[in-house]
């Protein structure tokens, strides 16, 4: 397993390996990797010859006043988790080699950022969809895989390479969770013991949804309000949005049927969590 820091270093490595034939599997992330990760690298390594993994804490895609210089970083770590999961090279560079003096281009995909948590971080997505596409610009894989904890990223994603006539085959992959259901997150590590003990009540959200709607309720309306009236005993919760969607198009539904996620962003303290399932008993 090697490290490439050089944009042009990368570039050069993956045409001369798309020229000899051989296909690239891309996962990207910012490091600090977990469980959830290792799936989303184990399920790359399956689809093509060669595994890419980037790290890459992206500044474009943070807000003011958001996280970006305290988010979690251990990239020794990171390298023993990739080199376990077969990965053949990181791509890990600096900001100023992504952006530099003078950067002024970027991607935006609109309708779907516009809702979830496009509303409450203006810009976010705007930062996801640049970066991503400079990565599948440097990279040049044929498969990128990404987690289903982050859906509307991975809708936005599949939006964006759908547009832009992008040649890259976009997987998603189901949520990885510890073992009393709260999904795994690098945030995670945020948390105080007793705001990670709080942090339960997503998952149990979810599970008291579907359980609603296997009883027979489908009146999202209904569903939301309790979901927020039970999350909200929770001392330390506060409430992003608590949304039902159709899994296409984000838009906001009235009745559940199978296409409905639930989607929820809370935040407990100063971290921001998210989570989603989809609703439909029969789902697959």
């Amino acid at each position: 397993m090697d490290i490439i820091r050089s944009v042009s270093e990368m570039q050069q490595w993956a045409s001369s390996v798309r020229a000899a034939g051989q296909s690239i599997s891309f996962v990207p992330t910012m490091g600090f990797l977990h469980q959830g990760h290792l799936s989303l690298l184990k399920e790359g390594r399956k689809r093509g010859d060669l595994l890419v993994l980037s790290i890459f804490v992206n500044p474009t895609q943070f807000g003011q006043g958001e996280d970006f210089a305290e988010y979690p970083r251990d990239l020794q770590q990171d390298c023993e988790i990739a080199q376990q999961a077969g990965v053949d090279i990181i791509f890990a560079p600096e900001a100023k080699d992504m952006y530099p003096n003078g950067y002024a281009t970027y991607v935006a995909v609109e309708g779907i950022t516009e809702t979830l948590c496009g509303r409450s971080r203006p810009g976010h997505f705007r930062g996801v969809c640049t970066v991503v596409s400079k990565l599948f610009n440097i990279i040049q894989p044929q498969t990128a895989i990404f987690g289903n904890k982050d859906f509307q990223q991975l809708a936005v994603i599949k939006r964006l390479t759908l547009d832009m006539n992008m040649p890259v085959d976009i997987f998603g992959m189901p949520i990885f969770r510890e073992t009393d259901g709260l999904a795994m997150s690098s945030r995670n590590v945020y948390l105080s013991a007793d705001q990670r003990r709080q942090a339960l009540v997503l998952s149990q959200s979810l599970t008291q949804a579907k359980e609603l709607v296997k009883a027979g309720e489908t009146d999202c309306a209904n569903i939301i309000f309790r979901l927020k009236k039970y999350i909200s005993q929770q001392p330390d919760a506060r409430i992003d949005y608590v949304q039902i969607c159709h899994q296409l198009t984000l838009e906001d539904q009235s009745q559940v049927d199978k296409d409905s996620v639930l989607l929820l962003a809370v935040y407990f303290g100063t971290t921001r969590l998210i989570d989603n399932d989809f609703l439909a008993v029969n789902h697959d």
